[in-house]
């Protein structure tokens, strides 16, 4: 299906942004930008990149000013603690007709810096916390923004393994542009008014699935695994409560099917980070010689400290922080979790 988005920009040329810049172009021409000029090169040079092959359709660029004067449609992909400072940088060449849907699965935090995260006395409510999306405004004149979710194994998407994503909007035109740009035989994609929802159920999995990384670096069965999964997409929701969105948003493409991915496969960085922890390295020695950010290992930091501002009874994260930040021992946090007195199973629907 060919697209009327032509070309179509990506920022961010790591994994993900590499598979979804791979996608697009059987639809339409694709700029995809890296801030390395090797990277750029190579990629017009040789058609590979990370032992990947780059579709013909797909054009390099170091250029912000590129990207926004030849697309309407803009992806930025990249880590949520980089993305602020990518869209200032790309803001002001953004008008209002343009579209962005990013496919960032993390937080931003406004007002405060990363070294933050680490002090006792800090205190973190919904002020403090954006959405990628919400960045996108903040930082440009760009009103029509999306967000890609749903179960993106960049690796199962580069192999042309059948796999589908979620485009969350307020606006019906933004999901029919993911929708057209994106769609093929082998990728489909859903739409969702509830953009908030898709956000942070994105962002909130990731820690569920480190979690479930944990267990498996342990040896442990998938019983438990189950188990886990079942009440983190609990903890999910009371999060996603807190922040502003429904519970239906996380029983969906969004949340349990980018949860159940997330957290079972060795593809997804923050179930292999999980692995690494559980068999003894610590998180900076991962961290040193991990291509990629595990961005459940960030938003770990922030959930655990915006659940204390609530009042949550969150009890896998705060296990999960403790074994990560406080040296924990994961004996006791797991005999901690196996004798919680959780009230009901299901309370949340």
């Amino acid at each position: 299906m060919a697209s009327s988005f032509n070309p179509v920009g990506v920022i961010g040329a790591g994994s993900f942004g590499t598979a979804i810049a791979n996608v697009l172009a059987r639809n339409a021409a694709v700029l995809l930008y890296s801030r390395r000029p090797e990277v750029v090169q190579a990629i017009n040079q040789t058609r590979m990149h990370n032992g990947v092959q780059i579709l013909e359709g797909v054009t390099a660029t170091n250029d912000l000013e590129e990207i926004a004067r030849n697309c309407t449609l803009i992806m930025p992909i990249l880590p949520s603690n980089h993305f602020r400072s990518m869209m200032q940088a790309l803001g002001p060449y953004l008008r209002p007709h343009h579209m962005v849907i990013h496919g960032t699965k993390g937080f931003d935090l406004r007002g405060l810096e990363e070294e933050d995260l680490d002090r006792s006395d800090i205190l973190i409510s919904r002020a403090h916390v954006r959405t990628m999306s919400e960045v996108v405004q903040e930082e440009s004149s760009v009103v029509r923004v999306g967000c890609l979710s749903g179960p993106n194994l960049a690796a199962e998407i580069m192999a042309g393994q059948p796999a589908a994503t979620l485009v969350g909007s307020r606006f019906r035109e933004v999901i029919q542009a993911g929708q057209q740009a994106l769609n093929s035989n082998r990728f489909h994609v859903f739409g969702s008014y509830d953009l908030l929802g898709a956000e942070l159920a994105g962002a909130l999995k990731n820690i569920i699935a480190l979690g479930s990384g944990v267990l498996g670096g342990l040896g442990l069965g998938r019983n438990i695994q189950g188990l886990l999964i079942a009440r983190g997409l609990a903890e999910m929701v009371y999060f996603g409560k807190s922040l502003g969105a429904s519970s239906q948003a996380f029983i969906g493409v969004a949340g349990i099917g980018d949860l159940v991915a997330t957290a079972t496969s060795t593809n997804s960085r923050n179930y292999s980070f999980g692995v690494r922890l559980a068999k003894g390295e610590t998180a900076a020695e991962i961290r040193a010689n991990m291509p990629e950010l595990a961005e459940g290992v960030r938003t770990l930091k922030i959930a655990r400290l915006l659940a204390r501002h609530y009042k949550l009874h969150v009890p896998i994260t705060d296990m999960l922080y403790a074994f990560v930040y406080e040296q924990y021992p994961i004996e006791k946090a797991l005999e901690y979790l196996m004798s919680y007195p959780y009230a009901v199973d299901v309370d949340f629907l």
